[in-house]
């Protein structure tokens, strides 16, 4: 996925349709030229509705679709005939859009599930005609109800990527590269900072035909709550993750030190990140010995870890097991 083509903010502005007019039409006919009210309603404006998409993995297709307009409700006629509906306008998005009121950005909802659909705008009903309105003491009626207004609101939709497994590290940590080893996709690796410009997901198989989703979220660095690098526009990714898998290099200066810089900062952004479980993943250990990793050892964090190495492979088997227990457990406990 390009990066110009991945998009995860947009602000759109949603109007309703207005409902139609209800008829004050009078029953006229050639044996019965005074037969009474009979004007139908009118009928119930356009809905603007969002639904959730599971083939859609960005907001990159709204990002010129900035109006979205409904169509109004028909109005009502003779012979007690409604009007015709307005056309509803559906708006397709990933699965994990949040969508906040552009005004307030309070969050009115969140599309989770493939099919979910949530009204953004509601359209106007439309007005009574006539024939709701004759009484035994008023049997002929010209008036009847306006359709209601149309609802026109912005709004602003967020998406925070879906996936088991989110890669919590600073640049260069190694994430791309284990992405691009245990699924097909094929994130871009180079060895300067900030190679990962946009989530990547990936599909990971594992025993017995079972899998799970890992996604790349771009390198965060010391400060990235406070919108320092990039990170602060994809720490919100990592909300969405069941586990966070921290990877931390091997040739560290300090592997502990550097652990607690990645907790902290997802600490200051969101303190709720802390009840997710975390595996601890040493990268890049192809060239430890046995001497090397019980020192490393000693000053790793009290937390489920492992040593592997993306270009030999080895701990990498053992990493799907930590995660598939891990993803288990978490399931059970929900």
């Amino acid at each position: 996925m390009a990066g110009s083509s991945f998009v995860d903010y947009v602000k759109i502005f949603c109007r309703s349709g207005k409902g139609g007019p209800g008829s004050r039409h009078m029953r006229r006919e050639k044996f019965e030229p005074k037969g009474g009210p009979d004007g139908g309603d009118g009928g119930r404006g356009g809905h603007v509705i969002l639904r959730g998409n599971q083939n859609y993995w960005t907001l990159i297709h709204l990002r010129f679709q900035r109006h979205v307009i409904a169509g109004h409700g028909g109005s009502g006629s003779r012979s007690r005939s409604s009007g015709i509906s307005g056309e509803d306008k559906v708006i397709e998005v990933p699965l994990g859009t949040v969508v906040k009121d552009a005004d307030t950005e309070e969050v009115l909802f969140e599309i989770t599930q493939h099919g979910e659909e949530k009204i953004v705008a509601k359209g106007g009903r439309g007005g009574l005609g006539n024939v709701h309105f004759k009484s035994s003491t008023h049997q002929t009626p010209r008036y009847a109800q306006p359709g209601e207004p149309a609802v026109e609101v912005a709004v602003i939709l967020e998406l925070k990527v879906l996936a088991d497994v989110g890669l919590v590290g600073f640049p260069n940590a190694g994430k791309s590269t284990l992405l691009s080893r245990v699924s097909a996709a094929k994130p871009e690796i180079a060895d300067y900072p900030f190679t990962t410009l946009i989530p990547n997901l990936g599909i990971v198989e594992y025993r017995d035909y079972k899998s799970f989703v890992m996604a790349d979220i771009p390198g965060i660095i010391e400060g990235a709550h406070e919108g320092k690098g990039i990170g602060l526009r994809f720490l919100r990714h990592i909300e969405r993750n069941s586990i966070l898998l921290f990877m931390v290099p091997s040739d560290s200066k300090d592997i502990r030190k550097e652990f607690n810089i990645l907790v902290n900062e997802l600490e200051q952004y969101n303190p709720e990140l802390l009840d997710k479980k975390r595996i601890l993943a040493i990268s890049k250990s192809d060239f430890l010995d046995d001497e090397l990793r019980n020192e490393l050892e000693k000053e790793l964090p009290d937390i489920p870890h492992v040593f592997i190495s993306s270009i030999t492979g080895s701990g990498i088997s053992q990493l799907k097991d930590m995660i598939w227990k891990a993803l288990e457990t978490s399931m059970l406990e929900r």
